[in-house]
């Protein structure tokens, strides 16, 4: 028999007392393909957002696989429940849609964290696209500060495009690195670097702590030459074990300075505007895409004018304006 939904009434009322059940229900709405569903869950978001904005901080985290970044993750939240913040953690992974799964699975990486009634874990959706699965995280965003989670940590897998979807939805972005790892760069591209306003290098315990400290000096001449950033910041660059709980309270001093700091010269408010406008323009293209798929004199003539460009008997121009031109008429 399949449950009664709640009305936007009950669900609003609900994710406001932090009803952990109906936030959950409410972000699987926003998860959910279905016309209706995905009518509710704005209709939700849209009332939850006439209530006055709440103080919250999101911070971007991003590494190389192997890193740690559960294991950090799970630091860091434990280190901040235990000092009165309740935390979100959410994630950015593409690839679930591959897979079925997702990068958190069934949370038993961040066990001693989900277990605590200040955090909350949501594992990423699957998507069949970045886009799709980064516009679903912001609107969960929006869901889990409206339930009154200050600090939302949005993970993401590996390096690649996801971490510019995380930096266009966060405060302040957090490069985890390896001590090391041969090759000093790791894979990591110089854009990635770029975009990180806090620098750690993990692991940075035992015999690989005089590793973790030459790779920190290496990482700090590194960002001296890069471009001064639009915030006012110099990236700070620290080690830490997530394993043994050391240097976490640092990483989080550095990211609260950032926050004071962007805070005061006002360039955390500019940045958020930015991501609104960047988020309205995104849902816009999105949802003329639809419309232009779903139309159906497109989709009538949309195989036959595939089957020539894949032939090459014409250009792919050629038939993209024909199926505008049907799409206008």
């Amino acid at each position: 028999m399949r449950r009664v939904l709640p009305t936007v009434e009950q669900f609003v009322q609900g994710i406001r007392a932090s009803d952990r059940v109906l936030l959950g229900r409410a972000i699987t709405l926003v998860e959910s393909t279905r016309a209706d569903h995905q009518a509710m869950a704005q209709e939700i978001i849209a009332r939850l957002m006439e209530l006055p904005a709440p103080d919250t901080f999101r911070i971007g985290i991003t590494g190389s696989p192997g890193v740690g970044k559960s294991t950090f993750i799970e630091a860091l939240g434990m280190y901040l429940t235990g000092r009165g913040r309740r935390v979100a953690v959410l994630a950015i992974d593409p690839s679930s849609a591959v897979s079925q799964g997702s990068i958190l699975g069934d949370k038993t990486r961040m066990e001693q964290l989900s277990a605590s009634g200040m955090a909350f874990i949501r594992p990423s959706p699957s998507g069949d696209s970045l886009g799709g699965v980064a516009r679903k995280t912001r609107e969960t965003i929006l869901l889990v500060e409206a339930a009154g989670f200050d600090t939302v940590i949005i993970e993401t897998v590996g390096v690649g495009q996801s971490e510019y979807a995380v930096h266009s939805m966060t405060d302040v972005f957090l490069l985890l690195l390896l001590p090391g790892a041969g090759d000093e760069l790791q894979g990591i591209k110089r854009g990635i670097v770029e975009m990180a306003d806090v620098l750690a290098v993990n692991k940075s315990d035992g015999d690989r702590a005089s590793l973790a400290a030459q790779a920190r000096a290496h990482y700090l001449n590194a960002t001296h030459l890069l471009p001064p950033k639009d915030s006012g910041w110099a990236p700070r660059v620290l080690a830490c074990s997530a394993q043994e709980g050391t240097g976490i309270a640092e990483v989080w001093a550095a990211l609260e300075e950032y926050r004071t700091t962007t805070q005061t010269n006002r360039y955390f408010y500019e940045n958020r505007q930015k991501q609104a406008a960047h988020w309205f323009r995104e849902a816009l293209e999105l949802g003329l895409a639809q419309l232009f798929y779903q139309h159906p004199a497109v989709k009538e003539r949309y195989a036959s004018l595939e089957a020539k460009v894949l032939s090459g008997k014409t250009s792919p121009f050629a038939a993209a304006t024909e199926l505008l031109d049907i799409f206008r008429k």
